[in-house]
């Protein structure tokens, strides 16, 4: 069915969705209206077999997305060559719109022997953390031959020996290092609600208008879980209305932005995935 008139749709939002397996038959079978559709590059790193598969015949249809969750940025351990190998052969198959990961640590080599934590670690903003993100950050941009997007993250510690804000650590690595930022805006509503903030959504928008103009290439949104002791960034649900107000808080500040949707855990049907890029398409209108 055509749009209504004067109807913004996903497509013409620059919206997308995080297309996960159980959308792969309906997404490539109905084609909705999508301005792009993003994927967790290390599900595409075997050399062949179905997944990669169905990621070329999504490359067909729309534009793709990388989006990392293995470099481990911020990592003391420095950055293993295979999987940089990997990211840069999916990148020359697929060319991406876009290439990013997150603003943390993952590797580690605590008895001398480098071990992977298989989680998103956050990072202490200092200059010494700030300095090895940089040169990683650098490293990936030399070896893919094009910038990619650096993430923030949620985080449920922070660190005494923080020497800057958030704004700024990533103000200046997107200065020093040609990068770009990816603004989860879920994200920032996680880490204000677990810091007990009184106006959460004024703590997240401050954080936004902290940030330089033009840094931000792209916004995501998601939905989050709420314990009785923790907030948890789990993807797990339609987005919160506080969400969508700093994603258009962050819209007004920054101008039309690609939007993700992400949904990773109690993955709905397409539809209600596709409702939620509707909603995001409108706050472009």
């Amino acid at each position: 069915m055509a749009p209504r008139a004067g109807v913004v749709t996903a497509a013409d939002a620059n919206v997308g969705i995080g297309l996960r397996q159980p959308h792969y038959a309906p997404l490539l079978e109905t084609s909705p209206a999508l301005g792009f559709v993003e994927v967790h590059s290390e599900n595409f790193f075997a050399d062949g077999g179905a997944a990669l598969a169905v990621l070329r015949q999504a490359r067909e249809r729309y534009p793709v997305s990388l989006h990392g969750v293995g470099l481990g940025l911020g990592s003391a351990a420095g950055l293993d060559s295979w999987h940089l190998d990997r990211l840069a052969l999916l990148v020359q198959r697929i060319d991406p719109v876009r290439v990013s990961d997150h603003a943390c640590f993952a590797r580690a080599a605590p008895a001398g022997t480098v071990v992977h934590a298989n989680d998103l670690l956050p990072i202490a903003f200092t200059e010494a953390s700030l300095d090895l993100m940089v040169a990683h950050v650098m490293q990936v941009q030399e070896r893919l031959g094009r910038s990619m997007l650096v993430e923030n993250l949620s985080s449920y510690v922070s660190f005494s020996d923080d020497a800057m804000s958030e704004p700024e650590f990533f103000a200046q690595l997107c200065r020093r290092s040609g990068c770009g930022m990816l603004l989860d805006v879920n994200n920032l509503m996680v880490n204000a609600l677990n810091a007990g903030a009184p106006d959460p959504v004024a703590m997240c928008c401050a954080a936004v208008d902290a940030l330089p103009a033009g840094i931000v290439g792209e916004i995501h949104v998601a939905g989050y879980c709420q314990t009785p002791t923790l907030v948890i960034d789990d993807h797990g649900g339609r987005v919160r209305p506080e969400v969508w107000s700093v994603c258009e808080h962050a819209l007004r500040h920054f101008g039309p932005l690609p939007v993700l949707v992400e949904w990773d855990t109690d993955v709905p049907a397409l539809d209600v995935l596709l409702d939620e890029a509707a909603h995001a398409a409108r706050l472009h209108g």
